[in-house]
C-alpha cells in the first residue's frame, strides 16, 4: 500500500511539472493490463490445441509439464536466466567495478532459490538451473572481489 502511494505522488508530481507523457500513463497500464488479459485468456485453448497437434514425445511433456511455458513457473526463471548471461558477460570487468552487496544478494538468491526449486511441487529444474548459475556466477565475481581486497 505505501509503494502505491509512492507511486501515485510520483505520478501527481509529474503532472504537476506539466508532463505530457505523465498524463498517458493510466492508458498505457490499461493496456498492458489487458494485453496480459487477453494472454492469460488465450493460453489455456492454445495449450490444448498444442497439446492436440502432432509434436515430438519431449515438446509434448514440456507442453503438458505443471511448469511448461503456459505457466508462470516457465517464464519467471527463463527471464531470470538475463541475470546470470549478464554475470556472465562481466567476467572481464574491473574487479573495482564489481559490488559487494549486488553479488551477494545475487549469490544468496541463487543458493536459496535453488533449494527452494527442488522442495516445491512440481519440481522447476529450470529455476533450479538458472539459480545454480546464479549462484555459482556471483560466488566467482564475490570471490574475485574478496581477493582483489585482501591483496591491498
Amino acid at each position: 500500500a505505501e509503494y502505491m502511494g509512492q507511486l501515485r505522488r510520483g505520478y501527481q508530481y509529474q503532472i504537476d511539472q506539466g508532463k505530457k507523457e505523465a498524463e498517458s500513463l493510466p492508458t498505457m497500464l490499461a493496456s498492458g493490463g489487458a494485453v496480459g488479459a487477453a494472454v492469460v485468456a488465450a493460453a489455456g485453448p492454445l495449450q490444448s490445441s498444442a497439446l492436440k497437434a502432432p509434436l515430438p514425445t519431449g515438446v509434448h511433456s514440456l507442453i503438458a509439464h505443471p511448469a511448461g511455458p503456459f505457466t508462470v513457473h516457465f517464464w519467471a526463471p527463463t527471464t531470470k536466466w538475463l541475470l546470470s548471461i549478464s554475470n556472465l558477460i562481466d567476467y572481464d570487468r574491473p574487479v573495482d567495478k564489481v559490488s559487494t552487496t549486488q553479488q551477494i544478494a545475487l549469490t544468496a538468491t541463487g543458493l536459496i532459490w535453488s533449494r527452494y526449486s527442488m522442495v516445491i511441487t512440481p519440481k522447476n529444474w529450470n529455476l533450479f538451473c538458472v539459480n545454480v548459475s546464479l549462484a555459482v556466477t556471483g560466488g566467482y565475481h564475490l570471490a574475485r572481489k574478496i581477493y582483489h581486497n585482501q591483496k591491498q
